[in-house]
C-alpha cells in the first residue's frame, strides 16, 4: 500500500507541475494577449486623436516626413511655396462633407464645410502662405499669387451662391488677376432660389452678362470623396472669409502705405472677429461697431462718387462746391476710420472704451407701490432658529415697526430684486447664491447681507454683459461677496443715478467696476480684485469716491477716461486711504486727449520696475513737497528710459500710425514716489481729495498717463 500510495503521490506530483507550468504558460499567454490588446487599444486612441486635429490644418500644412523626403529628392530647391499641404499617399478628403438642407425638388450636391476654422488656422493662412508682410496696395496681387498655387486650374464643380440663389456651374477655366472664375452652366439647370423664379434660360442670359466670369468667393466647391479639391475648398474659404470680414474697401486708399497689411489690419480685425463669436465683447460695443462700418461704408461711397464727378482741369463754380463737400466727407470719413481702429485694436479697446449703446437693455424703474407698503424681502435658502431670531430682533424688527411694511421670503437674490420697488430692502442671509442672469437695479433699494461678506456670497456662472447694472437714483449695497464668471463688461456696473457700496467683497474676472457718464460711485471700505482689465473704470462726467479700499491684482488699478469733449464734464474723484498693490500695469492710469496743452508734463516713453511702496500722507491730498517741480520728474527717469525703450504698448502705438504718449512715472522710493505721485495726481483738475492712499508693487508703476 505505501508503494502504491508513493506511486500515486508522485503521479499527482507531477500532474500539479504540469498544471502549475499549464497555468502559468496561460498566464503569460493571456498577459500577452493583454498587453497586444492594450496596445491595439493605444494605437487606436492615437489614431483617433489623431483625427480629432483640425482637418483644414492637416490639408493646410505641410506632412514633416513627406517635406523631408522632398528637401532629399530636390537637393538645393529653396522654392518654399507652401503649397505641398497635402499628403499624397493619403486616399480620401481630409475635410468634412456640409450637407444642404434638402428643398423640395432640389438636386444640388453637398459643399466642402469650411466655414469653422479656428482662429491660429485661418490666422496662420494669412500671415504665411495668402498674404504675409504686404502692403495694403499689394493684397490683392499676393492673393491671386496664393491662389495660383493651390487652386485646381480647371475642371470642377461649384456651386455660385449668392443671396437669392444657388446653381451648379462648372469652373473651366481662372482668371486669377482679377479674382474671377471662367464658369459654364451645368446642364439640365440645378439650382435653389430664394424668393425669385429662376429659368434656365434667364441663368444663360446672365451668365453672358457676366461674360460667364464669376467672383471666386461666390463659389463653393462641391464636396469630393477623394480628396483632390481639398485645397481648392480651403483657399476658397480664406478668400471668401476675407472679402467679408476682414477687407475694407478704403484699405487701399490709405496715404500711409508703408506699413505691414496683416499686422495693421488682418490680425486685430480677425481678433475682433473671434472675440464677438466667443461673447468677449459687450453687445453694445458690437452694435456701435456694426453700425460705424455701415456708416464708413456709406461715407467712402459718396466721396468716391463725388471724387469720380470732379473733373481734374476745370475751374467752374459747381466744382468748387463739390471739392468743399468732398473734404467735409473726407473728414467725416476719417473720423468714421479712427473710431473703427480703436474698436478693432485691443490696446485702444480697453484704454478708450465706448459710451454705451441706446439699443442696451434697460430695466425700467417701478417706482413706489401705489398702496404705500414697504416690503422687506428675506432671501434664504434655509435658515436655523437662531438666525431667525437674529434676524428677526436686529433687522426686522427695526425696519418693520409701522404697519405699513411687510415681508416676503425668496430662495434667491434674482427673485427677491425683481419684487423690489422704491425703497424696499432685502436682506440676505448667509450661504452661496448661485444666478445665471444679471442682478439690474432701476429702483432706489437697500440690499444687505446680514453677516460677514465671505459668508454672503451671490456667485453668477453664466455670459452676460455684466454682473449687477444699477441704474437706480440711489442704491446701497453691503456686507455681500460678489463672484464673477464670463461677464464681459464687468461685475458691476453704474450706468446712472447712485450707487453706495460698503464693506462689499468683489472678485472679478474680466472689468470690475464700471461707472459710466453722469453715474455717481461712492465706494468704501470694499476689496476687489481679479480684474483682467481695470479694477475701477472711470468715464467723464462722473462722480466717483473711492475710500479705505483694496483694489489688488488687477491689470491697472484704476483707469480713468479724461477725454471729456463739450458735451461732457470732467470726471470728479475723490480718493482717500485707499491701498492699491500688485497690479499688473498701473495703480492709477489716466487716458487724455493729446491736444498739445499739457505744460509741463515729460512725456517719456520709458518703463521700469516699480518702487515697493508708494503712500501719500498730505493733508487734503495737496501739498508742494520739495522738488516736485515736472522737471524734476523728468530727472527722475533717465535710468529707465536707458532700460525699457520700445515697449510693447509703443510698438502698438508706432502701428497706429499716430504720436501715443506713455508718461510712466516711476516710485525709487518712499519718499520721492509719495511727493510726485501726489503733485502729480494733483495737478489734474479731476481730483477733488486725494490722500491718505498707498501705491505698493504696481507692476508699471503708481500713475500713468496716456495721451492718445
Amino acid at each position: 500500500m505505501s508503494m502504491e500510495q508513493d506511486v500515486r503521490g508522485n503521479q499527482s506530483a507531477e500532474t500539479r507541475t504540469a498544471a502549475d507550468e499549464m497555468s502559468d504558460i496561460a498566464m503569460v499567454d493571456f498577459e500577452s494577449y493583454v498587453n497586444v490588446e492594450l496596445d491595439v487599444e493605444k494605437n487606436n486612441e492615437v489614431s483617433e486623436a489623431g483625427h480629432h486635429v483640425s482637418s483644414s490644418t492637416e490639408a493646410q500644412l505641410p506632412n514633416e516626413d513627406e517635406s523631408a523626403d522632398d528637401d532629399d529628392d530636390e537637393g538645393d530647391d529653396d522654392d518654399d511655396s507652401g503649397t505641398d499641404h497635402l499628403n499624397t499617399e493619403k486616399s480620401g478628403s481630409q475635410l468634412q462633407r456640409c450637407e444642404r438642407q434638402r428643398e423640395v425638388n432640389s438636386s444640388l450636391p453637398d459643399t466642402f464645410q469650411t466655414s469653422h476654422l479656428l482662429f491660429y488656422e485661418r490666422f496662420k493662412a494669412y500671415q504665411d502662405y495668402m498674404l504675409g508682410d504686404c502692403k495694403p496696395s499689394e493684397v490683392k496681387a499676393f492673393t491671386a499669387d496664393y491662389l495660383e498655387k493651390v487652386l485646381e486650374p480647371c475642371d470642377w464643380l461649384a456651386l455660385w451662391s449668392i443671396d437669392v440663389f444657388d446653381v451648379l456651374v462648372e469652373v473651366c477655366d481662372l482668371d486669377l488677376k482679377d479674382l474671377k472664375a471662367c464658369v459654364r452652366l451645368v446642364l439640365p439647370l440645378q439650382c435653389d432660389t430664394r424668393g425669385c423664379e429662376l429659368t434656365e434660360e434667364a441663368m444663360k442670359s446672365l451668365l453672358e452678362a457676366t461674360q460667364h466670369r464669376l467672383p471666386l468667393h461666390e463659389l463653393l466647391v462641391v464636396y469630393e470623396q477623394s480628396g483632390d479639391f481639398d485645397l481648392t475648398a480651403l483657399a476658397l474659404e480664406h478668400l471668401r472669409f476675407f472679402y467679408t470680414h476682414i477687407w475694407r474697401q478704403w484699405d487701399e486708399e490709405d496715404e500711409d502705405d508703408d506699413f505691414d497689411y496683416f499686422v495693421r489690419c488682418v490680425e486685430p480685425r480677425l481678433r475682433l472677429y473671434y472675440d464677438i463669436l466667443e461673447d468677449r465683447v459687450p453687445l453694445g460695443l458690437v452694435a456701435e461697431y456694426r453700425s460705424l462700418l455701415e456708416k464708413c461704408s456709406q461715407c467712402f461711397q459718396q466721396f468716391s462718387a463725388l471724387r469720380r464727378g470732379l473733373s481734374t482741369d476745370s475751374d467752374t463754380e459747381l466744382d468748387n462746391v463739390s471739392m468743399v463737400e468732398g473734404l467735409k466727407l473726407y473728414d467725416q470719413l476719417e473720423t468714421f476710420k479712427r473710431k473703427l481702429h480703436i474698436i478693432e485694436n485691443p490696446l485702444l479697446r480697453y484704454v478708450l472704451g465706448y459710451r454705451g449703446n441706446a439699443s442696451q437693455r434697460s430695466v425700467q424703474s417701478r417706482g413706489a407701490r401705489a398702496s404705500g407698503v414697504k416690503v422687506v424681502h428675506v432671501v434664504t435658502a434655509s435658515c436655523s432658529t437662531v438666525q431667525l431670531q437674529s434676524l428677526l430682533s436686529d433687522r426686522l424688527l427695526p425696519l418693520c415697526s409701522s404697519e405699513d411694511t411687510e415681508i416676503q421670503f425668496y430662495r434667491d437674490p434674482v427673485s427677491a430684486v425683481e419684487m423690489c420697488h422704491q425703497g424696499d430692502v432685502v436682506i440676505v442671509l448667509p450661504g452661496i447664491y448661485v444666478v445665471s442672469s444679471s442682478i439690474f437695479l432701476p429702483d432706489s433699494i437697500t440690499i444687505e447681507g446680514f453677516g460677514l461678506p465671505d459668508e454672503v456670497v451671490i456667485e453668477k456662472k453664466n455670459k452676460g454683459d455684466s454682473f449687477v447694472e444699477s441704474t437706480g437714483a440711489d442704491v446701497r449695497l453691503s456686507n455681500i461677496k460678489f463672484i464673477q464668471h464670463d461677464a464681459i463688461e464687468g461685475i458691476m456696473c453704474v450706468r446712472q443715478g447712485m450707487l453706495h457700496m460698503e464693506n462689499c467683497v468683489l472678485q472679478c474676472e474680466t472689468t470690475g467696476v464700471i461707472v459710466r457718464t453722469a453715474a455717481r460711485l461712492t465706494m468704501n471700505m470694499c476689496d476687489l480684485y481679479g480684474a483682467k482689465g481695470a479694477g475701477v473704470e472711470i468715464y467723464p462726467g462722473s462722480v466717483c469716491s473711492l475710500v479705505g479700499n483694496g483694489i489688488h491684482h488687477c491689470k491697472d488699478g484704476i483707469l480713468i477716461k479724461d477725454f471729456a469733449d463739450e458735451l461732457d464734464a470732467m470726471p470728479s474723484i475723490t480718493m482717500e486711504n485707499n491701498v492699491i498693490h500688485n497690479n499688473e500695469g498701473y495703480g492709477v492710469i489716466l487716458v487724455k486727449s493729446n491736444n498739445g496743452q499739457q505744460p509741463g508734463v515729460p512725456l517719456d516713453t520709458s518703463g521700469g520696475p516699480a518702487g515697493p511702496t508708494a503712500e501719500d500722507k498730505q493733508p487734503g491730498g495737496v501739498t508742494d513737497p520739495p522738488n516736485a517741480t515736472s522737471s524734476s520728474s523728468a530727472e527722475v527717469q533717465p535710468e529707465s528710459a536707458e532700460n525699457h525703450s520700445g515697449s510693447s504698448m509703443d510698438c502698438d502705438a508706432a502701428a497706429s500710425g499716430r504720436k501715443w504718449h506713455l508718461i510712466r512715472q516711476l516710485s525709487r522710493n518712499k519718499e520721492t514716489s509719495c511727493s510726485r505721485a501726489v503733485q502729480d495726481l494733483m495737478d489734474h483738475q479731476i481730483f477733488v481729495s486725494i490722500q491718505g492712499n498707498q501705491f505698493r508693487r504696481n507692476g508699471m508703476g503708481d500713475l500713468g498717463t496716456f495721451f492718445y
